[in-house]
C-alpha cells in the first residue's frame, strides 16, 4: 500500500512563494525544472522513506535536499509521509526551528 503524501500549510506557503519567485526572477523553465525535482524527490520518499538522512531539527525529522537552496523536511509513518516545511538553506538556520 501506497503511503498518502500530506502538505502542511508551512509547506504549502513556502512552495507558493518559491514558486511565484522562480516565475517572477527566473522563469518558467526554471520553476518547471524544479517542479521536476521536487516530485522525483517525494516519488523517491514514498517508495523509500528511510532513503534521506534523519534530520537534527526534530524528532523523527528527515531532510532532502532537492536543490543546493532548496531543502524538504519531512516525517512519516506506515500510512503518509507529511511534508514539513519546505526550507531555503540560504537563510538563518535559526528560522527553521519555527517551523519545524
Amino acid at each position: 500500500m501506497a503511503r498518502k503524501v500530506v502538505i502542511s500549510k508551512t509547506a504549502e506557503k513556502k512552495l507558493d512563494n518559491l514558486f511565484e519567485y522562480l516565475t517572477e526572477e527566473w522563469s518558467i523553465k526554471v520553476k518547471k525544472d524544479f517542479i521536476i525535482k521536487l516530485d522525483s524527490s517525494i516519488e523517491l520518499i514514498m517508495s523509500q522513506p528511510e532513503i534521506f538522512p534523519k534530520s537534527k531539527k526534530g524528532k523523527g525529522i528527515r531532510k532532502c535536499v532537492i536543490t543546493k537552496q532548496t531543502t524538504l523536511y519531512y516525517r512519516y509513518n506506515s500510512n503518509q509521509i507529511n511534508i514539513v516545511t519546505i526550507f531555503d538553506n540560504r537563510q538563518n538556520p535559526n528560522k527553521l526551528d519555527k517551523e519545524i
